[in-house]
């Protein structure tokens, strides 16, 4: 994964902006989301735009432009397959956050697509379940689409701020220390990760409450 992004943060502009796009895309559409966050791509897009290979302005647009045309297909794919969608076996594990997800798009309506959009399992899974509640598409768009723009630039920029820090740390103490930091903020992401991790599994593994 490593030298993959690598690769990705020293590509070309065009091969970049293809890969960013794609992977944003495909969260929502196909679901990808279980296993590559859209975050990180929209990030890793911003910080290659610190570094001057991609313009930020034309990431921004990307991402955001990928984010509300991913969700809009995640929309379709839910509206003509709903139950089938919900009864696929790799939702088997996630069945409780499913559920969750279901009784806050039916209390919140459009609101929860906005919100969605910030959490990772309820992006991947939101439009699908939008579409197959035979939500208006209209309504939908018009939160998807805030929730795309709000999203979609903050995490380029996030990540455009971090590239720049890098090269600020950089130069200000040397290239080892700059590491240092980096590799320090990676391992803090990694352990608040698992411990996210370990709480959505303890959530799961109780028994569901009495009524």
């Amino acid at each position: 994964m490593t030298s993959v992004v690598d690769r990705l943060v020293n590509a070309g502009g065009l091969t970049v902006y293809l890969v960013v796009f794609a992977l944003v895309f495909a969260e929502d559409a196909l679901f990808f989301g279980f296993v590559i966050p859209g975050e990180t791509a929209a990030v890793l897009g911003g910080v290659v735009a610190s570094r001057g290979h991609v313009e930020l302005w034309l990431m921004i647009v990307l991402v955001v432009a990928a984010a509300i045309l991913g969700d809009s297909v995640g929309y379709e794919v839910g509206k003509h397959f709903g139950p089938r969608i919900l009864a696929m076996r790799i939702l088997d594990k996630h069945r409780r956050r499913l559920d969750d997800a279901q009784s806050f798009l039916r209390r919140r309506g459009g609101v929860a697509v906005f919100l969605g959009r910030f959490v990772a399992f309820f992006r991947a899974v939101m439009p699908a379940l939008a579409g197959s509640s035979r939500m208006s598409y209209r309504r939908f768009l018009a939160f998807n689409a805030a929730g795309g723009i709000a999203w979609g630039t903050s995490f380029v920029l996030i990540g455009y701020l971090a590239g720049n820090s890098y090269k600020t740390v950089e130069r200000t103490v040397g290239r080892d220390a700059a590491i240092a930091v980096a590799v320090l903020v990676v391992l803090a992401l990694i352990a608040w990760r698992i411990r996210e991790h370990r709480v959505e599994k303890e959530r799961e593994s109780e028994p569901a409450e009495l009524s």
